[in-house]
């Protein structure tokens, strides 16, 4: 290969410049009122307007704001010129294009802003994890400034798909409160029609390193797990989760979370969209409007009835706070769980696992809200994005062609009854269908902890419905010492791991998948229980009790945990109550009480430690989130409180 000059002289084309050039032709639509009265940076931004194309004689038409996660770059044909990070942002390009024709069609003027967002899945097991959760909160402040930066914007319409860009984009609505807001989730990939999905497939190193698939195997489904290029995970992790609840709270058109992405429907989602901001404009509905106490009660409903993914119990409470509503609660959360019935029969939890693509067949949101309307769960009085109350969407939905024709079409498509996918709740409880989520009580966990009791196999329940186990646990204070321990096969059957020191303020509350999902895949896996203060993937499966808090590096008790410890967990998955203490050591049982005062004694483990690649912007904002409420408070930053507390530092 001939080496090219330090210096190189181009092809003669390069040298083809100019200096000046005549400018947009027309003039700026302006009025002596605007020249006296308008800011300077409403003039500037006409004159910008009419430099990047626009018809200058229009330039008075009203400003919409279209933001984005929009990741990667493809051509006219839709072939990658520069790859996304994931599919959940592959696509959606689309939608902001849909979107922005519609808005022009209804005489708006369309500006776009993005701001991609990271893969969960590309980064488990590596550093780029640690900058997950702290993302999220950097995108919401993104997308925030930009909304501001655009002071002519009459409305925001959101369109993000994937488990941080999407909270964030919410985060940033919420956050809008006083401009007609409307989300446009991103939808879903396809399943392969053979081969694994998009969680199963994140186990096969695991599983290849115990003999359980060939490469073979591993080398092809791992090639087709995605099945089509656009549109998040197809399984009810925090993509598809964070869609729902967005929905839930009113913040989409009807029947919009779990689209198949680039079909037909899909695409006029943005176009419906587009129609639903532009009326609320008009009739001068904010996101305050919809964003409301009786929205996020929905949502929280709506989330237990499908049985989503334990990272919402982070993202809810951070809308809440955007809002300016108060955050959920520990016990708002135990409260909403065990009063709503899980209906939906879907990947991960089942019992039967269909992808989230038959979800939205069977009906999606409206479906299951429907059913939670007749059980009295929901506020029905909260309003939409369609200036409609929840209990008119209900009606119109009920009665509607589309809801007839979807449902119609899982039968005819895959031989699914909708009934089998979004189950009534007479039927639910029939096949056994149990809340999602647990929040267990105990000495190791003072501000709480999680388990999605979904998740548990139930061959490890007695006929009452509850685990209880008890045994000496084996400390890790990294996740890469728990996966080592797992592939040398130190990990057995009855075995309680216990993973502190991977909170926020450790390595920014990584999410753990790469262990829990070795775990669901190997053979004794299931009856290996977890502890941690980091946080899973809404896919993990088993005895995982995570969100520990408060976490080892804040103080938390699972910091002072030694191999050898009993720990008792008692967990009861009918009435969703539990304990989870330490109880002795040294292999010798006792009680909580004893346990208790054993840790109170101790002091934390001297090999905690922030993990040593954590990035100087993720110790800030734990820093931060921690001195705001911490995880359980949903990992923001509470400016109020934190500026209280720096003057209250500097007084002293």
């Amino acid at each position: 290969m001939k080496t090219e000059p330090l210096v190189p002289s181009g092809p003669q084309a390069i040298y083809r410049v100019a200096t000046h050039a005549a400018g947009p032709a027309g003039r700026l639509p302006l009025t002596p009122e605007d020249l006296r009265t308008r800011p300077s940076g409403d003039l500037f931004g006409m004159t910008q307007n009419a430099a990047m194309g626009w018809n200058p004689a229009e330039l008075k038409r009203s400003h919409f704001l279209i933001l984005s996660t929009q990741g990667g770059l493809r051509d006219a044909a839709g072939q990658p010129v520069a790859l996304g990070y994931h599919t959940g942002h592959w696509e959606i390009s689309e939608l902001v294009g849909d979107a922005a024709r519609e808005l022009q069609r209804l005489g708006a003027i369309p500006f776009a802003g993005y701001c991609s967002d990271p893969c969960d899945g590309r980064t488990q097991g590596t550093p780029g994890m640690m900058d997950s959760l702290p993302y999220r909160n950097d995108a919401a402040q993104i997308f925030g400034r930009l909304i501001r930066s655009l002071p002519t914007t009459r409305g925001v319409l959101g369109v993000a798909t994937c488990d941080k860009g999407l909270p964030a984009m919410m985060m940033a609505l919420a956050g809008a409160r006083s401009l007609p807001v409307v989300l446009v989730p991103g939808g879903v990939t396809l399943p392969p029609e053979s081969g694994e999905d998009a969680a199963a497939i994140q186990s096969i190193g695991a599983r290849f390193t115990h003999g359980l698939i060939t490469l073979e195997q591993a080398a092809e489904w791992g090639c087709r797990a995605c099945a089509t290029p656009g549109g998040g995970c197809q399984f009810l992790g925090t993509a598809a989760t964070a869609q729902v609840v967005g929905e839930a709270l009113g913040l989409t058109v009807p029947h919009a979370a779990l689209a198949p992405s680039g079909f037909p429907v899909w695409h006029d989602l943005a176009v419906r969209s587009a129609r639903a901001l532009v009326r609320l404009q008009k009739r001068g509905l904010t996101s305050a409007s919809i964003l409301t106490e009786a929205s996020l009660h929905n949502a929280m409903t709506v989330f237990a009835a499908f049985g989503g993914s334990t990272n919402l119990l982070l993202h809810l409470p951070a809308i809440a706070h955007a809002a300016g509503l108060p955050r959920p609660t520990v016990e708002d959360w135990r409260r909403i769980l065990q009063q709503t019935p899980r209906l939906v029969s879907v990947l991960p939890n089942g019992p039967v696992h269909h992808p989230t693509v038959r979800v939205f067949l069977a009906g999606g949101v409206p479906e299951v809200m429907l059913h939670l309307r007749r059980l009295g769960l929901l506020q029905t009085e909260a309003l939409t994005v369609l200036g409609a109350t929840v209990e008119k969407v209900l009606d119109a939905w009920e009665k509607s062609l589309r809801r007839r024709k979807f449902r119609r079409l899982l039968q005819e498509l895959d031989g699914v009854a909708p009934e089998e996918v979004i189950l009534p709740p007479e039927q639910a409880a029939e096949r056994g269908l149990a809340g999602t989520l647990l929040f267990p009580r105990g000495n190791l966990m003072p501000e709480g902890a999680v388990i999605k009791s979904t998740a548990v196999d139930p061959k490890l329940l007695d006929a009452q419905g509850i685990y209880h186990h008890e045994a000496p646990v084996k400390v890790f204070v990294s996740e890469a010492a728990a996966m080592e321990a797992i592939r040398q096969r130190r990990i057995v059957a009855g075995d309680i791991m216990v993973i502190a020191g991977i909170g926020p303020m450790g390595t920014g509350m990584e999410e753990t998948y790469q262990v829990t999902s070795a775990l669901k895949y190997l053979p004794y896996g299931g009856k290996v229980a977890l502890l941690t203060d980091g946080r899973f993937s809404g896919v993990s499966t088993g005895v995982c009790i995570g969100h520990i808090g408060p976490e080892a590096l804040a103080g938390g008790p699972i910091g002072k945990l030694r191999d050898g410890d009993v720990v008792r967990i008692h967990l009861d998955m009918r009435r969703l109550e539990g304990t989870v203490d330490m109880v002795g050591e040294k292999g010798r049982a006792v009680s909580p009480a004893h346990g208790t005062s054993i840790l109170q004694r101790r002091k934390m483990r001297a090999d905690l430690a922030p993990h040593p690649r954590l990035p100087a912007a993720t110790r800030l904002w734990a820093a931060l989130q921690s001195a705001s409420g911490g995880a359980w408070g949903g990992a923001v930053f509470d400016v109020e409180t934190i500026c209280e507390k720096l003057a209250a530092a500097t007084r002293k």
